[in-house]
């Protein structure tokens, strides 16, 4: 990667985020304007966020939908050690205009038709078990990319469907030897393109800006592990994303719509996700081995700007070993967040394992 300015850490600063809601054994996946929808092992529900019901503490979760999983998947779910040591419940979820959701679950994708209760397996992933994220698009298509070890790099397919979900095809076959995985595919409502991040090694490690429909894919960054990106937020003034990397310190980068990158700030870990909330940017970290990134706090970075960053929330990673029973993280929900709070996720962290958390953005 080339272009990069400077180093530059994030200032101190006064901003904080007060905890303003607390929701245990809730894991937070999407959000659809004021709506944010939510988890709780194999049912899916949703509530209205308002400033309302932040104040009177007064939160309306709606059963939406539930998966019916394998019946000893049932009994893990309905663990908090279990269901970590299994990777059970939702791992991704897409909103539809129409209101339809797609949603990954271990080894399949579910949708859910409107004024349907049921999710239903519309296709089995055979490598792998669940993508890190699902896309939609204007008009409806929806789209995922391939996360698999993939120790032999075979060829990597994107999947997209035309149907909200009932039926997927191969969008666009990333050749043998090209990739490790895809990590994630963004829409990008200002350059109406998507941005797909792969990685995981040497020229794996790209950034690349696809039309729609996919017909049309350019390398915009390639080859060394500050390519290898999972979060990315779109932005009028262009892209920013974060490094992904055990190998080496990890960085919040701006690429602009000229074509210019700038490093921005550092960040104590790996990143693999990132949301908007009231205008305000904001960036997760995890705890996972690394020789390098040795920080045991799962942090929260946040800007007002997209210029100065500051480290605003941590929490401690737990006892329990991460490659069993998971990383210290932080998720931040996909979808359009039109409220002025965010919604974090954390998991395997000490006092609040599986708690999804409200917090107030002030800007």
């Amino acid at each position: 990667m080339t272009g990069a300015a400077p180093d530059a850490t994030p200032r101190k600063s006064t901003w904080t985020l007060p905890r303003v809601a607390r929701f245990p054994g809730l894991r937070a996946l999407a959000w659809s304007d004021h709506l944010l929808y939510a988890s709780r092992g194999y049912e899916l529900i949703c509530a209205a966020i308002t400033p309302k019901n932040v104040e009177s503490h007064e939160f309306s979760w709606q059963a939406v939908a539930t998966f019916d999983p394998a019946w000893w998947r049932r009994i893990s779910a309905s663990g908090r050690l279990t269901s970590r040591l299994f990777r059970d419940g939702f791992h991704a979820l897409a909103v539809l205009d129409s209101a339809s959701l797609v949603a990954a679950v271990p080894g399949a994708i579910v949708t859910l038709a409107p004024n349907q209760k049921q999710l239903r397996v519309t296709h089995g992933i055979t490598r792998g078990t669940r993508p890190l994220h699902i896309t939609t698009i204007p008009g409806g298509r929806v789209l995922w990319g391939e996360y698999f070890d993939n120790p032999s790099r075979e060829e990597v397919h994107i999947y997209a469907s035309a149907d909200e979900g009932a039926h997927w095809d191969v969008a666009y076959t990333f050749a043998q030897g090209a990739i490790r995985h895809v990590h994630n595919i963004v829409h990008d409502p200002w350059g109406e393109c998507l941005w797909i991040l792969t990685g995981d090694y040497g020229d794996e490690c790209r950034i690349l800006r696809g039309s729609y429909d996919l017909s049309q894919m350019d390398v915009v960054l390639q080859g060394d592990q500050q390519a290898r990106a999972v979060a990315l937020i779109p932005a009028e003034d262009g892209i920013y994303f974060t490094s992904d990397t055990p190998l080496e310190a990890n960085f919040i980068f701006h690429f602009d719509r000229r074509g210019t990158l700038s490093k921005l700030a550092p960040v104590n870990a790996s990143s693999i996700f990132g949301s908007r909330a009231a205008n305000g940017l904001f960036f997760s970290t995890m705890v996972e081995p690394s020789r390098v990134n040795t920080d045991r706090q799962v942090r929260i970075y946040g800007s007002r700007d997209g210029s100065d960053w500051n480290a605003l929330l941590s929490w401690r990673k737990d006892r329990w070993p991460m490659r069993l029973f998971q990383y210290g993280n932080a998720i931040l929900p996909d979808g359009n967040n039109a409220t002025e709070f965010l919604a974090v996720t954390t998991i395997a962290v000490e006092s609040d394992d599986m708690v999804t958390s409200l917090y107030a953005v002030s800007l």
